[in-house]
């Protein structure tokens, strides 16, 4: 074998080994390339551990005040990194303990509207006809009701008990994602592939799962990126309206609240929870747009 022969054998093993590569190792290589989505990946990383330990790193509780120290400004010899409320609490370890409470609402919320669109909207797009209709019917009828009054209404029957209010937001914010999966199988469940898997033998439920919901992963994560930052703002003004996370929890949306009213005489009590509020739903965002060209099935080579 001379040498452009084997060099030709050897670019095709390697075009080989690429297509053979499952759609998440394929992905995630892509994923790695895009700069603005890595840094916005490691961004949303250091803000989790800094959440996670940063009031331990602290010698302050995010409940008790510091008696000599009122709405004091960031400083290294009071050992108020963020400075203090007006009530003399540490801002450093209020805005960790926020920073937990607002990411595990963007997340635990966004889980439950993922579980309840995808599947709700895969079955009515892939059954169609009168299932179709019948089931979009009853998502018009919710879309009737203002978003945040059917919030309110189910945190009022249910209590104010924190994961409950995750549960809440999440139950109400699966209808965009069943709207959007719906319209995508409807494109889908035509293709080559699907008809392939009914001449195979395939269940309906077994063709959703195994073909049509794989497909729809790229836009489904792309939508989950913009649901996180979403439900983290709807947080906050539940919080607003007292509705929210309640004393001596906090949360970042809380905390902006707190600080937009003393915006004049302790500005840092706004800007440092607003500064790491932006910084997450920024990130999101940009993550967001690198996943949704990682996990384009037609930019596969």
């Amino acid at each position: 074998m001379n040498e452009v022969t084997r060099d030709a054998f050897s670019q095709a093993l390697d075009r080989r080994t690429v297509r053979g590569r499952s759609l998440y190792v394929d992905a995630w290589h892509r994923l790695l390339k895009n700069k603005a989505a890595v840094a916005a990946l490691i961004v949303l990383v250091v803000m989790i551990v800094l959440v996670a330990v940063g009031p331990m790193l602290s010698d302050w509780d995010h409940e008790i005040p510091d008696w000599d120290n009122y709405s004091t400004p960031p400083s290294l010899e009071t050992g108020h990194l963020f400075g203090t409320d007006a009530l003399g609490r540490d801002l450093f370890v209020r805005t960790m303990i926020g920073g937990r409470i607002s990411l595990l609402v963007g997340l635990v919320a966004t889980l439950v509207s993922l579980l309840i669109g995808v599947s709700y909207g895969a079955v009515a797009g892939f059954f169609g006809g009168r299932v179709d209709n019948i089931m979009m019917r009853f998502v018009d009828g919710i879309y009737a009701m203002p978003f945040m009054f059917f919030v309110i209404v189910l945190m009022v029957v249910f209590g104010r008990n924190i994961f409950l209010i995750f549960v809440a937001i999440g139950a109400v914010n699966w209808l965009d994602m069943a709207r959007i999966v719906r319209g995508q199988t409807l494109s889908l469940k035509n293709k080559d592939f699907v008809e392939a898997a009914r001449a195979c033998g395939g269940t309906e439920l077994q063709i959703i799962r195994r073909h049509i919901i794989p497909n729809l992963l790229g836009v489904v994560i792309v939508y989950v990126t913009l649901t996180i930052p979403q439900v983290i703002l709807v947080e906050s003004f539940l919080s607003f309206l007292g509705l929210g996370v309640q004393e001596p929890l906090t949360s970042w949306g809380a905390l902006v609240n707190e600080g937009a009213q003393e915006l004049e005489t302790a500005p840092w009590s706004l800007l440092f929870p607003a500064g790491f509020l932006a910084a997450t739903l920024f990130a999101f965002n940009f993550l967001g747009d690198g996943l949704r060209d990682a996990l384009d099935p037609k930019d596969r080579l």
